[in-house]
């Protein structure tokens, strides 16, 4: 829990390329308690697996662009709005219905990318919806009240919607599949559609290309 608040707080001050891949390292620990804690074997694939997480998340982190400042949560909801991002978010929430209600009954006990799929993929939303609910709570106790604003009470919805499938079905993960396998599968899903659906939101690649050019 704490973990996970500093987390949050960290979307409001940072881009989500940036915050994201650092999470390997909950990876690491994760696959390596599981392999003591819980007598879960982890192969020497699987240790390579933790090592590729790790060098890809060291190379995105230190090749990061630079996000656009974002001075007001109506900023967040015109970028959210843009065609581009709701065809991404449709997209996200048809696979993700797909996913549910016609594969889970049929390959969730056998194939664990049905239930991490649905996590990633709304995990991808929930960054998107954290980062504008952590930049309205950061310009909220700076003095600029950001509640008074429709957008906030509905990206603080999508959070706790999202949020809520995603410990459902990650839970169901854990339970029927080793801990040190679902962890970095679910990592890089969930990191790679982050990063997409960041690039498509932010803009930030158009943005580093801007500030190279002005270079």
């Amino acid at each position: 829990i704490v973990g996970e608040i500093a987390n949050f707080a960290a979307y409001a001050y940072a881009p989500a390329i940036l915050v994201t891949p650092l999470g390997a390292l909950s990876i690491i620990f994760s696959a390596v308690l599981a392999h003591f804690i819980l007598e879960e074997n982890l192969h020497i694939f699987g240790v390579l697996g933790c090592v590729l997480c790790v060098v890809g998340s060291t190379t995105i982190v230190l090749h990061a662009p630079q996000e656009r400042n974002i001075h007001s949560v109506k900023e967040v909801w015109q970028l959210a709005t843009e065609p581009g991002f709701i065809v991404y978010a449709c997209i996200v929430v048809i696979l993700a219905a797909v996913l549910m209600f016609r594969y889970v009954p049929r390959y969730g006990q056998t194939h664990m990318v049905v239930y991490i799929g649905i996590c990633s993929l709304m995990g991808s939303l929930t960054v998107m919806s954290v980062k504008a609910l952590g930049i309205g709570l950061k310009l909220t106790f700076s003095g600029m009240n950001q509640f008074i604003y429709f957008q906030t009470w509905f990206f603080t919805v999508v959070v706790a919607v999202c949020c809520l499938l995603q410990i459902n079905y990650l839970n169901k993960a854990l339970d029927t599949f080793n801990t040190a396998v679902v962890s970095p599968v679910y990592y890089v899903m969930f990191t790679s559609l982050t990063i997409l659906a960041s690039m498509i939101m932010f803009k930030s690649e158009d943005l580093r290309s801007e500030n190279n050019i002005k270079h």
